[in-house]
C-alpha cells in the first residue's frame, strides 16, 4: 500500500484556471474551485507555471476559506517566476497570466524558493505534497537528461529532507512520461508522482512498467489530463495538439462502444484511471462550475461490471489493465 492516499478518488487540476488556452473570468474561476469544494473535491493540484501564478492565486483566494486541515493541497517547483512588466500576454498556452516569465532551476536553493513564493500567492502556511514539475523530455528535449540528474541532485534531497522535518507530507514528480518516474525510483524516495495522459482509455504507457514499480515501491499515482487533453471528451487534441488519424479512429471505436452500452464515454475515462491501487487520485481540469460538476457526476455514475469486461473482450483496454470493481 502507498504511503500516502488522499480524501477521495477525484480532485481538480488548476492549469484550466491559469486561463489554459483562453481567459477565465475572475468569478468564474472562483465558482468552479468553490464547486469543487461542494462536490466533495479535497484535492486540489496547482503549479507557478499555470498562468504564471494565477492559478496559485486563485486556489488561495478560495481555499484560505476552507479549514486548512480539511483539504490536500499540492504545488510544484523546477520553474522560478520572474518579474517583468514586458512579459507576453501568451505564454506556455496560458492567455493573460501574471507579468512574470518562468525560468527552470531545480537546484535545492531554487526549490525552497519556489515554495517561499508559492505560499505567498497561496496566501497559504503550509502545502501538503510538492513535485518537480517537467524534468523530461517534452519540455527539455535532448538535454532532458541533465535537468533531471540536477533536479535529483538539488531537488529532490530538499524535498526529502523537508518531508523527514515534517514541512510537507510527500513529494514527487509532475511529468507527462513514464521514464523519469521510473529513474527516479531508483535514484531516490519518492512517495508519488503526477502522470499526466499516459495512463487512459487511449494511452497505456504507464501500464507496463511504472504500475509495478509503484506497487513495489509503495508510491502512488495522481493521474492528470484523464480525457488527453481532450480528446475523450469530444474534441480533436492528443497531448496539446491536433490528434492523428488512428487515435481519433480509435476514440471513436470507444465512443461507439460506450454509446451502445449506455455508459457515458467521459464516465469510462475517469472510473478507467482510477482502478489501479496504485492510483491515489484523478485530476481532470474544470474551467467553469458546471465542467467540475459533470465530472463529479461522471466519477459516481453507476457502470455495470459487465461493461469492463466486454471493454477488455473487445480489444480496447489491454488484458491485464485494473479495471473497477476488479
Amino acid at each position: 500500500m502507498s504511503r500516502w492516499r488522499p480524501q477521495g478518488p477525484l480532485g481538480l487540476g488548476g492549469a484550466p484556471l491559469g486561463n489554459l488556452f483562453a481567459p477565465i473570468e475572475e468569478a468564474v474561476a472562483e465558482a468552479a474551485i468553490e464547486a469543487a469544494w461542494d462536490a466533495g473535491i479535497r484535492l486540489f493540484d496547482t503549479a507557478p507555471l499555470y498562468g504564471l501564478g494565477l492559478s496559485e492565486h486563485r486556489m488561495g483566494r478560495v481555499l484560505r476559506r476552507k479549514p486548512r486541515d480539511e483539504f490536500t493541497l499540492c504545488t510544484k517547483v523546477g520553474r522560478l517566476l520572474e518579474a517583468d512588466p514586458a512579459a507576453p500576454h501568451e505564454q506556455h498556452g496560458f492567455l493573460g497570466g501574471l507579468p512574470f516569465r518562468v525560468r527552470y532551476d531545480y537546484s535545492a536553493d531554487a526549490t525552497l524558493r519556489s515554495i517561499e513564493h508559492s505560499l505567498a500567492r497561496l496566501g497559504l502556511a503550509r502545502l501538503d505534497i510538492v513535485l518537480i514539475h517537467d524534468a523530461a523530455e517534452d519540455p527539455h528535449g535532448p538535454a532532458w537528461p541533465e535537468r533531471f540528474a540536477e533536479a535529483m541532485a538539488g531537488a529532490a534531497p530538499a524535498l526529502t529532507r523537508l518531508r523527514e522535518e515534517g514541512v510537507i507530507r510527500a513529494w514527487g514528480l509532475g511529468v507527462n512520461c513514464v521514464e523519469p518516474c521510473l529513474l527516479a525510483l531508483e535514484q531516490a524516495d519518492p512517495d508519488l508522482f503526477l502522470i499526466a495522459g499516459r495512463y487512459t482509455l487511449l494511452d497505456h504507457g504507464a501500464l507496463e512498467r511504472l504500475i509495478p514499480a509503484c506497487a513495489a515501491r509503495g508510491a502512488s499515482l495522481i493521474i492528470g489530463g484523464p480525457y488527453n487533453s481532450g480528446l475523450l471528451a469530444g474534441g480533436k487534441t492528443f497531448n496539446y495538439a491536433p490528434a492523428p488519424a488512428d487515435l481519433l479512429a480509435r476514440r471513436d471505436r470507444l465512443a461507439a462502444f460506450c454509446a451502445g452500452q449506455g455508459v457515458p464515454l467521459k464516465a469510462a475515462a475517469l472510473q478507467f484511471c482510477a482502478a489501479p491501487e496504485v492510483v491515489a487520485a484523478v485530476i481532470p481540469g474544470g474551467r467553469s462550475p458546471a465542467e467540475v460538476e459533470e465530472n463529479a457526476r461522471l466519477m459516481a455514475h453507476p457502470v455495470p461490471p459487465g461493461f469492463w469486461v466486454a471493454l477488455r473482450e473487445a480489444g480496447l483496454i489491454p488484458p491485464g489493465a485494473a479495471v473497477p470493481g476488479g
